[in-house]
């Protein structure tokens, strides 16, 4: 091994490898929400993994998640998500929690629906070399008595939609 290896790129490229998979983890669960797929978003899920939805529901262990989003597809014409990730976090090497805001457009709309944002928790867990989600939360993002930083995220939020418009499909 020569005298001057760069261990310290190998390690970054693991952690941004990581990270990488993380955001994707998250991405491909709000896109499967956008295209009504509750069986491929149970599938990001540990087998016991929670899921905390908008109103305080709850949905635990993979089949439930399941169960309940297809009910929620069946029933309802769900709005999009139009997300950003604000931060990516490691607890430890096989665990970490991602964060984002999300807003969400109703179905034939352009524009996102303020009273719906969100923030958003995901903890990941590293198992065999993959990582899936343990626990998802969505936390209405009310901002009481601060009606500004509702306004700054749905500014922030539809900045996105307006510069990368058919990136935030529905699902028909």
């Amino acid at each position: 091994m020569p005298p001057h290896f760069p261990w310290h790129s190998f390690f970054l490229t693991a952690d941004y490898m990581d990270e990488t998979a993380i955001e994707s983890l998250h991405t491909t669960l709000l896109t499967c929400w956008n295209h009504a797929d509750a069986h491929g978003m149970a599938g990001l899920f540990l087998p016991e993994g929670n899921v905390i939805g908008f109103d305080g529901s709850q949905m635990n262990g993979s089949g439930e998640i399941e169960a309940g989003l297809s009910k929620v597809f069946a029933n309802h014409q769900t709005a999009s998500y139009v997300w950003k990730v604000e931060e990516i976090r490691f607890l430890n090497d096989s665990c970490a929690l991602l964060r984002a805001i999300v807003g969400m457009v109703p179905p034939g709309k352009n524009a996102i629906n303020p009273s719906v944002n969100a923030i958003q928790s995901l903890i990941a867990i590293k198992k065999e070399h993959s990582w899936k989600i343990a626990l998802f939360q969505n936390t209405p993002a009310q901002f009481h008595g601060r009606p500004q930083l509702a306004e700054d995220m749905t500014r922030e939020l539809s900045r996105l939609t307006a510069s990368q418009p058919g990136i935030y499909p529905h699902h028909q």
